[in-house]
């Protein structure tokens, strides 16, 4: 499912208002709670900002397709993309692989994150702006 795109006049109701240093890179998004990611958004969907997940871990996602995830002091390196279906995708060597329908999440008038659901699994995670 494809995001809605929310008029001028209905922005400020049902639409995003990008906040701190994520407003130049999501400026021009428009999103609302739930919202599929448009595959062309993704890249800057992700690295907008560290995520924040409920159980403390971080993850940062960087231009160049690598991720670093800490949890508990430690990190794991791997790499994100977006494939040639448009989907939102991982790899953790030595060999794990998934893909996640990712929606936006909207608080009131502001992005304040990413839910991420697995496409094999339907596991579904939240990670927060910080």
């Amino acid at each position: 499912m494809r995001a809605s795109v929310a008029t001028n006049a209905s922005k400020a109701s049902r639409g995003w208002k990008a906040m701190g240093a994520m407003s130049d890179v999501l400026q021009g998004i428009q999103a609302e709670d739930g919202a599929a990611v448009a595959a062309a958004d993704i890249p800057k969907a992700v690295t907008a900002g560290r995520l924040v997940y409920g159980d403390g871990a971080t993850q940062i996602f960087a231009s160049d397709g690598k991720t670093t995830y800490t949890e508990r002091g430690g990190d794991s390196a791997g790499e994100w993309y977006v494939d040639d279906q448009g989907r939102f995708c991982s790899f953790w060597p030595p060999s794990y692989r998934a893909c996640y329908a990712l929606r936006w999440m909207v608080d009131g008038a502001r992005i304040v994150g990413l839910r991420f659901t697995g496409l094999n699994d339907g596991v579904t995670f939240e990670g927060h702006y910080e």
